[in-house]
């Protein structure tokens, strides 16, 4: 992994000397509105960003690629995180701390590490799945080119009644 330059931030490999950093970023409450909750502790970070260090699933079929965002200013503003499979597909995943929505911030992020994935790990096709309610999230894919799934995409990933998957094919880019 590699850090990743954009006019207004800089992806860096994310490890665990970021996690006392990350976790005020994530003790942001605005964050968990749509979903999940914010760490327990700093050691509880630490020890996950430290086991995610190792950018493998625990059978080695999948790469965990995670990048902190890190502002021009030196402030960390949140994560964009990539589970890349061998079949040449990634689900991706973000949180920004609320203070930098609507900002362009999350969306230069994710344009980022799409740019990313597919020169450097030959993603071609991605996925995200959030929640229904998750309006912004929805928008900002809607912007980097996903699209809603169809009806039996979502059953044959057991996607959530609550929860929708959006999809995008790299191959435009």
């Amino acid at each position: 992994m590699r850090s990743i330059e954009s006019e207004l931030l800089t992806l860096e490999p994310q490890v665990a000397a970021h996690a006392d950093e990350m976790f005020e970023v994530l003790g942001d409450p605005a964050i968990y509105r749509y979903e999940n909750e914010p760490p327990v502790s700093r050691e509880w970070l630490r020890t996950r960003f430290t086991r995610l260090e190792s950018r493998r699933s625990g059978n080695g079929s999948e790469q965990w690629l995670n990048w902190v965002i890190r502002l021009r200013d030196g402030t960390l503003a949140g994560y964009v995180q990539a589970t890349v499979r061998p079949d040449e597909s990634a689900a991706v995943a973000y949180v920004l701390a609320s203070p930098y929505w609507g900002k362009g911030i999350g969306s230069a992020a994710v344009r980022a590490m799409i740019g990313e994935l597919h020169a450097r790990y030959g993603v071609k096709v991605l996925d995200a799945t959030l929640k229904r309610t998750n309006l912004p999230s929805q928008r900002l894919l809607e912007r980097m080119g996903f699209e809603l799934a169809a009806p039996v995409q979502h059953a044959e990933r057991e996607i959530d009644a609550d929860e929708i998957l959006m999809l995008r094919d790299t191959a435009s880019m």
